[in-house]
């Protein structure tokens, strides 16, 4: 996989520098290090120790080093990252303690969440559970859970931003909630372990994200449009088209995640995303337009005139983050798919 944009990682270092003295001389323990998540966290992380000689350490969850290897040999080779292979739900201690934790392994996969459901609520908790399990063992001070925005359920109508103490949830006997449950019960854990072990997590709670190493061929609507552009359209609209997302960049999402960790409060969540809301059928107007020449949109479902229910939204609010952290989405939304696309015409570059 091609590296991540250099522009991005000091747009990370540029935002984040006061945060890494925190860091100084400290062993990283993270999991889904080889994720959409993990990567940029990872890298930035590095950019960090190679600019400032931060003498970090990082002990990197993975089940298959080879690929690992394969994919980011800049990393796997990176001198102040050492592999430790195993599955979350039940890898052995790393014998090093740890400083601080990052938990962001159990991608959200909407394939597994539906041919599989239990597997996919069994990977969230009891990998949630020895995760916390290790940062109790080796006394952590510091542990992020990367959640998600599904722990809301459905958003109601009227509601145009979802704040962190709405307090609606999925349906707890539907078993396509697998996902969502399955992070309602990370979050309890982690509050419980804060609670009964004085470990002190913070919780962020991902809604929607683009940039490089985003997947384009899972169940991200954007990520699937920018598929369809760089096969030369036209971008398919599998609905009608009338639900609101909102995207935060991935180098901005790398920002947030990272003032969470250090200066989060414990077991308070914050929502991680743009609070900026677009349609879908909008969304795939926008990402043609990013194309040269212009792809064309099919949009597969018509829109009712007569429906009485407000279309579908998953949009956060960001009022906590931003008024007591200081974050903000700093990479607009066309810069942010204009960069994206250029990552991965570089990579069908480098494949051709």
């Amino acid at each position: 996989m091609l590296n991540l944009p250099q522009d991005d990682l000091e747009h990370i270092f540029a935002h984040t520098r006061p945060l890494w003295e925190a860091l100084r001389g400290q062993r990283v323990f993270i999991t889904g290090g080889t994720g959409f998540f993990g990567r940029w966290l990872l890298e930035s992380l590095m950019r960090a120790d190679d600019r400032l000689g931060l003498g970090v350490e990082v002990i990197l969850l993975v089940r298959d080093p080879q690929a690992f290897q394969r994919n980011a040999p800049h990393l796997a080779s990176h001198p102040a990252v050492r592999l430790h292979v195993g599955d979350v739900r039940d890898f052995t201690f790393p014998e090093a303690s740890c400083s601080a934790i990052i938990h962001a392994a159990t991608r959200a996969s909407a394939r597994l969440n539906r041919e599989d459901p239990l597997t996919m609520f069994e990977t969230i908790v009891q990998g949630t559970r020895r995760t916390l399990e290790y940062a109790r063992r080796c006394s952590a001070p510091r542990v992020l859970l990367t959640s998600s925005g599904a722990v809301y359920g459905r958003q109601p109508p009227g509601l145009a931003h979802l704040p962190e103490d709405f307090p609606g949830g999925p349906n707890p006997v539907d078993r396509s909630s697998a996902y969502a449950e399955g992070k309602r019960a990370a979050e309890q854990m982690c509050s419980l372990y804060a609670h009964h072990h004085g470990i002190q997590v913070k919780i962020a709670r991902g809604f929607a994200f683009v940039g490089p190493g985003l997947p384009l061929d899972e169940h991200y609507a954007i990520g699937n449009f920018i598929r369809d552009g760089l096969d030369g359209g036209p971008i398919r609209v599998t609905g009608d088209g009338t639900p609101y997302r909102s995207y935060l960049y991935a180098a901005d999402l790398a920002i947030w995640l990272w003032k969470i960790l250090i200066d989060g409060q414990v077991s308070v969540p914050y929502n991680v995303g743009s609070d900026q809301p677009i349609t879908i059928q909008e969304l795939a107007h926008r990402l043609a337009k990013a194309f040269s020449p212009e792809v064309q949109v099919s949009v597969a479902g018509t829109p009712d005139p007569e429906a009485e229910a407000e279309p579908e939204r998953y949009v956060p609010s960001i009022a906590r983050a931003r008024d007591e952290l200081g974050l903000q989405v700093w990479v607009d939304l066309d810069e942010a798919i204009q960069r994206t696309i250029a990552w991965h015409m570089r990579i069908g570059g480098m494949n051709n």
